[in-house]
């Protein structure tokens, strides 16, 4: 069983910064982390190469610095890293850098699932897995809660809805996007935390993926960010007390006051 994790390094939600210029996130020199939501597809992963053997590759897409999300991946439980770094993928938009994700993939070679967390905390978009999905031709299902079985190169899988659950089988490549409730993600051990640290990234540039250059970075990206405000602040509301009539009394009137 080989799987392919796909994780994003992200900015401390305390520490994000915009560049005017450009409208994009500014990477360097802000403390980041692995998105929460891609840890429990690294968990899943592990836990999968645990059941049927076989290998956990990390991959991520990022500045040098998102080496140090790689390693803690591999302390976790990975086996491979790989890191795409190339000025030329500066800007991505999730189309762009879901073709350069898929492209890496390609690149890796042979490997059963994909797995990707089912969004990253800044961009909030849920588009990534899908779209490498759609660029690789294989088939995709979205919010997975619970794998119930693998057998015969066929998934069956719990995927969440707002009314409950579908459960949902597919033909084996596929590629998975997985929510919190799939499992409880486990801390690194030390015999992982040394091996991460002597582990070699593999490191892949644009000139190494046989892609367009017209389909990266900003060149690529069809989604433009054309302004960046910060909203203005809300104003203090009030509490309303008292017995359960009279406040209710209280709030219509207050409603109407602010529709009329």
């Amino acid at each position: 069983m080989n799987v392919i994790v796909c994780i994003k390094q992200v900015p401390d939600t305390t520490n994000v910064r915009i560049d005017p210029e450009t409208n994009t996130l500014v990477r360097s020199g802000v403390q980041s982390i692995i998105n929460p939501f891609d840890m429990y597809a690294i968990e899943e992963a592990v836990r999968l190469k645990e059941k049927f053997g076989g290998l956990v590759t990390i991959v991520t897409m990022g500045p040098p610095q998102a080496e140090e999300a790689l390693r803690e991946a591999i302390s976790l439980g990975g086996d491979e890293a790989v890191l795409i770094s190339d000025r030329a993928f500066a800007g991505s938009d999730t189309w762009a850098t879901s073709y350069t994700l898929s492209k890496a993939i390609q690149k890796i070679g042979k490997f059963d699932i994909v797995i990707c967390g089912k969004q990253a905390i800044d961009g909030d978009t849920a588009q990534v897995g899908p779209g490498i999905a759609a660029f690789l031709d294989i088939p995709q299902i979205t919010f997975v809660k619970k794998i119930e079985d693998i057998k015969d190169s066929f998934m069956r899988a719990e995927r969440m809805t707002e009314e409950g659950y579908d459960i949902v089988e597919s033909p084996l490549p596929c590629l998975i996007t997985v929510v919190k409730e799939i499992n409880e993600p486990r801390l690194p051990s030390l015999k992982g935390k040394m091996r991460a640290k002597k582990i070699e990234i593999k490191k892949l540039e644009a000139k190494d993926l046989d892609t367009d250059p017209d389909l990266l970075g900003l060149k690529g990206s069809p989604t433009k960010v054309v302004k960046i405000f910060t909203p203005p602040p809300r104003k203090g509301g009030q509490i309303l007390e008292g017995e359960a009539k009279d406040v209710c009394a209280k709030l219509v009137e207050l409603l109407k006051s602010e529709v009329c």
